[in-house]
């Protein structure tokens, strides 16, 4: 074996390694059609209403080999409201809460990125009603890429949870039972589900 050939041998996995490290870097543009944002609140103080965002925008720019270069933007569609109940809609659209007329969507942006455990903090502006508080996303470990039936698209899913107090978004209207207690509660429990296309 020459030193030529020698060198090569040696030289090759390095080179892997460095293309691979290069192509984990990926920017991901959200479906739409496979994206929603779901949430609770405590009602009634004896139970949760559950409702749903769907038509999700935005861009994720993923890297596993230093998820501090990762960054998430977002931008979600008040008006698709979907709670089960159509009057409840309409009031969650009006200017009671969402005032959707006046703040059609709410965006998030990421301002930091950072490992935790198996999974994600990531830190950023949300954009609610008229106000920007930071957040962060609990964000679980992304999954494996997977090819799409049409045979052209990466896919990759995220997976992401926050707890958010309403009334620091100016979203504040309630009602007091007889009881003394509540109608809503304060807190709402988001859990987002995102599937993404490699761009």
């Amino acid at each position: 074996m020459t030193l030529r050939h020698t060198a090569t041998l040696l030289l090759a996995p390095i080179a892997m390694i460095a293309m691979g490290a290069h192509a984990q870097s990926a920017a991901y543009k959200i479906d739409k059609a496979h994206s929603e944002a779901d949430f609770s609140i405590r009602h009634m103080a004896i139970s949760n209403v559950h409702g749903r965002f769907g038509n999700i925008e935005g861009a994720i720019v993923y890297d596993p080999s230093d998820v501090t270069k990762s960054t998430v933007e977002a931008k979600i569609d008040i008006s698709t409201v979907d709670t089960g109940v159509a009057q409840r809609d309409t009031h969650l659209k009006s200017a009671d809460f969402f005032d959707v007329a006046k703040y059609p969507s709410m965006t998030f942006k990421s301002t930091s990125v950072k490992k935790d455990g198996d999974g994600f903090d990531v830190d950023g502006n949300l954009t609610l009603h008229g106000v920007t508080k930071m957040v962060t996303l609990k964000v679980d470990a992304p999954s494996k890429e997977q090819l799409g039936m049409d045979g052209k698209t990466h896919a990759r899913g995220f997976e992401a949870t926050a707890t958010l107090n309403r009334k620091d978004f100016g979203l504040n209207w309630n009602g007091t039972l007889k009881s003394g207690d509540a109608a809503l509660g304060d807190d709402v429990k988001i859990s987002i589900s995102i599937e993404a296309g490699r761009e």
